[in-house]
């Protein structure tokens, strides 16, 4: 499998992809490995995850540009999601006593009422290629705080970084058979839906994660879903600082190249604020640069799939048909590498592809409303509900309107951002299950009670 710099289009490494055999053997060693992982103390695994954590940061400029390589983000962006890591670790692990240790629920002279928190056993983790740290962490970490052994396989994109994680884990004391990489395309991925085990943890888009699903249904095993989202975000009239909003939400839409499940996707505007937020919007979006992601300054590299520009260019090409407005970009970048330029549309509408289906590239549609009730009832006009964001110099309205939509997270003068201390989680196409929070971390666990009599 040759892994391809998005930048330059050249081939950076030819990797050996597991077959059914290698599959096997890797889940047979996780298997034997974990009962004395999960036998260990919290504490003792507790202090394998933060030498992990650790090395995170003594490596973090060579996994910065070996993630970059890859996946084309700007190397200062990559570096920011190793240091994002790192505090979600610093979270985790800091909780997982509180959280994953036995809970007494009732307790008298005679009986004691328990829960103690299992691990599922052997997990596999199918990951994502656009923050594959962070929505890495999100489930590995976790899982082998619980006591489980993990089979990563990280997306194709990504395969360097996934090398580089498991290279890590194994150095900071990890045994080296409870966390182990599958490595390749969709193929493996189908392949690991066949074998037997104890819980599925996906991240990606909602076609695969529809597919894995129904796929792994009948073995009434866990199956948590965390999907993509077109997520909406009002601004409403009576924001005061109308460029410092606009800035705030033209990086919320753009940052890693849009390619986020919670970049902003869609967003409404007061038409009393209308004209002045474009013009600031679209003046932030010029002032960024785009180049070769491994330079200073950068803000947009490559897309990481050269395919995504062709959905792009659909998109656009759907809506100025139907009436919408360029206000800047709209094509593809002349030259070696995937690199599409920031779009702004304005004057859009439902019915446009770029208002309905994920973008997950550097396109934004904005749209003019005359009141909350005409924005809230755009914002619910979606399959998907990850997030949704409300610009507002009033808390009780934004958290009026966020109640109304029906999506996992809700956010308040702020939008683009995860907390280790909250739970992640999706609603209709957008997924289900949770990671982070203390659900999260419970999230690899099956829960067992114990009715304990004190006296036979």
């Amino acid at each position: 499998m040759d892994v391809i710099n998005p930048a330059t289009e050249e081939r950076i490494a030819t990797l050996t992809e597991d077959i059914a055999a290698t599959l096997q053997e890797k889940w047979q060693q996780l298997k034997a490995a974990q009962p004395a992982w999960q036998a260990r103390p919290l504490e003792e695994r507790i202090t394998v995850v933060k030498r992990f954590s650790e090395l995170l940061e003594t490596n973090k400029t060579q996994l910065a540009q070996i993630l970059t390589s890859e996946v084309g983000k700007p190397v200062t962006q990559s570096a920011n999601e190793v240091s994002g890591a790192i505090g979600r670790i610093s979270w985790l692990a800091g909780n997982a006593a509180k959280y994953l240790a036995d809970e007494i629920m009732g307790e008298t002279p005679d009986l004691e009422e328990r829960i103690a928190y299992e691990p599922l056993g052997v997990i596999a983790n199918i990951s994502a290629w656009n923050y594959p740290y962070l929505v890495g962490v999100n489930v590995f970490v976790p899982a082998l705080l619980a006591g489980n052994a993990v089979l990563y396989k990280p997306s194709e994109y990504a395969s360097l970084t996934g090398l580089q994680i498991e290279r890590l884990w194994k150095e900071a004391g990890l045994d080296a058979h409870l966390f182990l990489t599958a490595i390749g395309t969709g193929n493996v991925g189908a392949a690991l839906l066949e074998m037997p085990f104890d819980g599925y943890f996906f991240t990606g888009s909602y076609k695969t994660g529809h597919f894995i699903y129904n796929k792994v249904a009948a073995k009434m095993v866990p199956c948590q879903c965390e999907l993509g989202g077109k997520d909406p975000l009002y601004v409403a009239d009576d924001v005061t600082d109308i460029i410092a909003v606009a800035a705030a939400t033209a990086d919320g839409a753009f940052y890693n190249n849009g390619q986020s499940c919670c970049s902003v996707e869609r967003i409404y505007v007061h038409e009393n604020k209308y004209d002045a937020y474009i013009e600031a919007f679209v003046n932030e979006v010029r002032s960024w640069k785009t180049g070769a992601p491994t330079e200073e300054g950068i803000y947009f590299g490559p897309l990481t799939r050269k395919e995504q520009i062709g959905v792009l260019e659909n998109q656009i090409a759907d809506a100025v048909r139907k009436g919408a407005q360029i206000r800047t970009g709209g094509n593809r970048v002349d030259g070696k590498g995937y690199y599409f330029q920031p779009t702004v549309l304005t004057d859009v509408n439902a019915g446009m592809l770029v208002m309905k289906e994920e973008s997950f590239g550097p396109v934004i549609g904005i749209m003019k409303v005359k009141n909350d009730a005409e924005a809230i009832a755009q914002m619910k006009d979606t399959e998907y509900g990850l997030t949704a964001s409300v610009y507002s110099s009033g808390q009780a309205r934004a958290e009026s309107i966020l109640q109304q939509v029906n999506a996992g997270t809700g956010y308040w003068n702020c939008c683009d951002r995860v907390s280790a201390a909250l739970p992640w989680s999706g609603r209709k196409h957008s997924g289900f299950g949770t990671t982070l929070s203390h659900s999260g971390l419970r999230a690899f666990t099956k829960a067992k009670a114990y009715h304990l009599r004190k006296h036979s």
